[in-house]
């Protein structure tokens, strides 16, 4: 069974939404942001602090700190209409970058920016999907692209999707969000997050987000191990939406969606949260 996937006209003008540094408190509506909470904590002083995040622990005789559950798992395949099991799977993503880093103009009040169009987001509606760099150094980028979730319409009335958190669900109990439900894509609460390469993420079970797109120069690429439970029914393991614009003969970056990136001034490890959402 493949998955049927759904196209969306969107109405003129477009829209663009300015990524930001990805943090765990802004992020947290659509998933986690796994990174090391205290990079400048040497295991060796771990017994000195007197509290650690995560219900971190001294661990391997002293010579390591574990930090605890930072991003939950869940199977929701139990509640898959095709009642075929889910399996946990580790792949890798080899991924071309796809947008260019912007540099910075001196002579530009205003940094200029590059953009992405943004063409497709999809779900996996009975499980969470993990993207953790591999050997990425800091200053390797990617993108994080997420949206809401409408209310159930006719439109997605073919799509199945899990109805509620439940103890037989594998870490059902401790799952940290509500289950976004059945709809499509909600494009006015879209958000854009850049994160590093030091920073993993996990898409919560059924959010709408974007394939991966690396960013760097062309010809460049950055690996991803991706950790997630999947049971080969094309429909319930990934259901993928399209758009399409109104109009022809507009220029890129004039109508549909697209993502703003502008020039990275020092590592992220703060900066504002959320992102501009604006008419073109």
């Amino acid at each position: 069974m493949s998955s049927p996937a759904k196209n969306i006209v969107l109405p003129s003008p477009g829209l663009v939404v300015e990524a930001v540094p990805i943090t765990r408190e802004a992020f947290s509506p659509f998933g986690d942001v796994i990174a090391n909470p205290q990079p400048d904590l040497h295991p060796s002083s771990a017994t000195s602090v007197p509290s650690l995040p995560f219900d971190g622990i001294s661990a391997n005789q002293g010579s390591a700190i574990k930090y605890q559950h930072v991003s939950r798992q869940i199977n929701l395949y139990p509640q898959a209409p095709s009642a075929v099991p889910g399996v946990s799977v580790m792949n890798i993503f080899v991924c071309a970058s796809r947008i260019r880093i912007p540099t910075s103009s001196p002579s530009s009040s205003r940094p200029p920016a590059t953009t992405f169009p943004v063409r497709v987001l999809e779900r996996h509606p009975f499980t969470t999907q993990t993207f953790i760099p591999l050997s990425a150094p800091e200053n390797q980028h990617y993108l994080v692209i997420v949206a809401p979730t409408l209310p159930p319409a006719d439109a997605d009335s073919d799509l199945p999707v899990p109805m509620k958190l439940t103890t037989a669900d594998q870490a059902g109990s401790s799952y940290p969000r509500p289950l976004p439900g059945r709809g499509l894509p909600d494009l006015g609460g879209l958000r854009a997050f850049t994160a590093t390469g030091k920073q993993a993420v996990t898409y919560g079970a059924g959010i709408w987000h974007a394939p991966m797109v690396a960013v760097g120069e062309p010809g460049t690429a950055m690996d991803f191990l991706v950790v997630q439970f999947a049971n080969g029914v094309g429909v319930e393991d990934c259901q993928e939406v399209y758009f399409k614009s109104e109009g022809e003969g507009k220029k890129e970056g004039e109508q549909g969606i697209a993502v703003e990136l502008t020039p990275f001034s020092k590592p992220q490890d703060a900066g504002p949260v959320g992102s501009r959402l604006a008419r073109l």
